[in-house]
């Protein structure tokens, strides 16, 4: 199949402006790449630090028999109900490496923190910064230097990204990510949200909301919108860095085990068979294009705008938000996942998952297929699903032998649920799910997937923000509803401002979705503007999210006024006050007050990450807080 001409023009753009940064980016994980390994490189003394607490038969093996060790990364905890599995993980791991003459060592943890569990509160300001002190405690735990290959364990929001960029760093290493899998499906997402509008409308009280949530969130296993962390996954296996269909297998089915182990034994094969595959070589320009045209495919999480600009820089690779909006003029949007649809992601993966997509992407030229992965097969085999049959082989060592049955693949033929995945022939949409937006208010992004086409335009007054909390008590109060009332367009524009990643650490503002949809729903056309983040799993409200530059850096929104009449235009790509340009310009931009900078910077620990405040690059630039 021929590529798609703007698939192959934003490819060569992205190329040809990294090409200095990804050149020096090689040239250094090559030379790591060629030193000898750890057990021989290191003094006696640190070999023996490093091996000290190994059971003698791996001793033997890592540093007499100089067996491949593999290093593991892990994001557990318990408090997450999708890294709670991965407590169990190290222990297979490890015993499908004695099974194959290799050792594997817990090389360390990072945190991972849950963005439900924080929203709305103090904690969710550590929230996007923690993606990069998870790249930090990745650095650390691999900076030990005694391993052949790494394992990656971890599934939401953060937490991959972070992950990522600290495997980047270690670039020269061969590596394999670990999924866990989605819960079960439970209450449905669309009469969660129903639930949630008629608690923001006092309708119904805390009992029955807290009822509904906890049926919605349930058991093991990430939440089954398609927000975040279900995008992660997706583009996870649009870049190959994946066993072939692990992302959306639940934690409790037979196959999970059996695809952790064919993880270990993945990673033992890029290290045994001098395949030269080290996950910087793997993630190149036509693996980050891959990844974008997977998200815009399937409608995924704004937030991967920042996270992947990240990604892609610590491969010496760099992105912005143009390169995005070119892809989305041609790439199709081929899924309906909660939030764009009613279908959650358990629903999508029965009816053909992430190999379906990637299958009709590379099959309308709208992705790279010359591309390494961590498999043989390279990116063809990521378009079909794993399956168990018979019992292959007695596990023998740690685990007492018990029977494994043998993993295979197999084509996932039509979609069987055209109301979810489609062909790329008969789209949802024929553009993505995602839209750049600009003018005299920055630059934005809006997810347009999920949103009603009669409301990809908004013109309507302003009202300014300065805290969501502020948003919330105007709603209860009914002001907002009242003025919508007051003015002919029948709407209004809520401008939440001093949310960028240096005034308070970007924090998501997905409790603002429920007051806005109530007001929607009666009829108001209404939108939000804003410089922070909306979760991934924003959906039918309007939304400017991602304002660069932010106010707090001098952005424009520090000057939009109460009243300001306000154009957000999904259809033409602007976002702009409809001012005159003379008295736009001559407008003295609001300052964050005292009190407010001290609030953002004291309690839950925000202490500790003034400096990430101080130092963190815009939205567009990744909000990266390490260049």
């Amino acid at each position: 199949m021929t590529l798609h001409p703007s698939l192959v023009a934003v490819t060569a753009r992205i190329r040809q402006r990294s090409a200095p940064l990804r050149q020096a980016y090689l040239a250094r994980i090559d030379d790591y790449a060629a030193r000898p390994r750890g057990a021989e490189r290191l003094g006696c003394a640190n070999v023996a630090h490093a091996f000290a607490a190994m059971p003698g038969n791996d001793k033997l093996r890592v540093v007499t028999q100089r067996a491949p060790n593999i290093g593991i990364v892990n994001a557990y905890n318990d408090l997450l109900s999708a890294h709670k599995p991965l407590g169990e993980y190290p222990a297979i791991i490890k015993d499908e490496a004695r099974l194959h003459g290799a050792t594997a060592q817990v090389a360390g943890g990072v945190p991972a923190m849950c963005d439900g569990v924080t929203q709305g509160t103090p904690g969710m300001e550590l929230s996007l910064f923690s993606r990069d002190a998870i790249a930090m405690a990745t650095a650390v735990s691999l900076s030990h230097d005694v391993f052949d290959a790494a394992l990656m364990l971890g599934v939401c929001d953060k937490i991959v990204p972070g992950l990522l960029i600290g495997a980047l760093h270690f670039g020269h290493l061969p590596t394999v990510f670990v999924p866990a899998g989605p819960m079960t499906s439970g209450l449905s997402n669309s009469a969660k949200s129903k639930v949630r509008e008629q608690a923001a409308q006092g309708l119904v009280g805390r009992d029955a909301l807290l009822e509904a949530e906890s049926k919605a969130y349930h058991g093991e296993g990430t939440c089954t919108f398609y927000g975040t962390a279900n995008s992660n996954q997706m583009l996870l296996e649009a870049m190959g860095l994946h066993v072939p269909g692990t992302a959306f297998v639940v934690p409790g089915d037979s196959m999970r085990e059996s695809l952790t182990r064919e993880a270990a034994r993945t990673v033992l094969q890029i290290t045994r068979e001098g395949r030269y595959a080290p996950i910087g070589h793997v993630v190149d320009e036509r693996c980050i294009v891959n990844a974008m045209a997977a998200l815009l495919a399937t409608g995924g999480s704004t937030n991967h705008l920042i996270h992947w600009v990240a990604v892609a820089r610590s491969a010496g690779i760099i992105i912005d938000w143009d390169d995005f909006a070119a892809l989305s003029k041609v790439v199709p949007l081929l899924t309906r996942v909660y939030p764009n649809g009613s279908a959650d992601v358990n629903q999508f993966q029965a009816a053909g998952g992430p190999g379906y997509v990637i299958r009709e992407l590379l099959d309308a030229g709208l992705m790279h297929e010359d591309v390494l992965t961590v498999r043989h097969g390279g990116i063809r085999e990521f378009t079909r699903e794993p399956m168990l049959f018979g019992e292959s082989r007695a596990v023998v060592g740690q685990r007492g032998g018990a029977s494994q049955p043998a993993l295979a693949w197999r084509d996932i033929g039509p979609s069987r649920d055209t109301s979810v995945v489609r062909p790329a022939g008969a789209p949802f949409s024929a553009t993505g799910g995602l839209k750049l937006l600009s003018g005299n208010l920055g630059r934005s992004v809006i997810k347009i997937s999920a949103v009603p086409e009669d409301r990809h335009v908004i013109e309507a007054p302003a009202k300014v923000f300065d805290t969501q909390e502020d948003l919330q008590v105007a709603f209860k109060a009914g002001e907002l509803e009242r003025l919508c009332q007051s003015h002919p367009s029948n709407g209004l524009i809520c401008v939440v401002r001093w949310q960028g990643p240096q005034a308070n650490g970007m924090p998501e503002l997905h409790k603002l979705t429920p007051p806005l949809a109530v007001l929607q729903d009666k009829g108001y056309r209404v939108a939000l503007v804003t410089d922070g983040r909306m979760s991934g799993a924003s959906g039918k409200v309007p939304a400017a999210i991602h304002v660069s530059p932010e106010a707090l850096a001098g952005g424009p929104l520090a000057k939009v006024r109460d009243g300001d009449i306000v154009r957000l235009d999904a259809a033409a790509g602007t976002l702009a006050v409809l001012a005159d340009e003379s008295e736009w310009q001559a407008r003295v931009p609001a300052q964050l007050s005292e009190a407010h900078r001290q609030s953002n910077g004291h309690g839950m620990g925000r202490e500790l990450f003034a400096g990430m405040r101080r130092h963190a690059l815009s939205a567009e630039e990744g909000a990266c807080t390490w260049l």
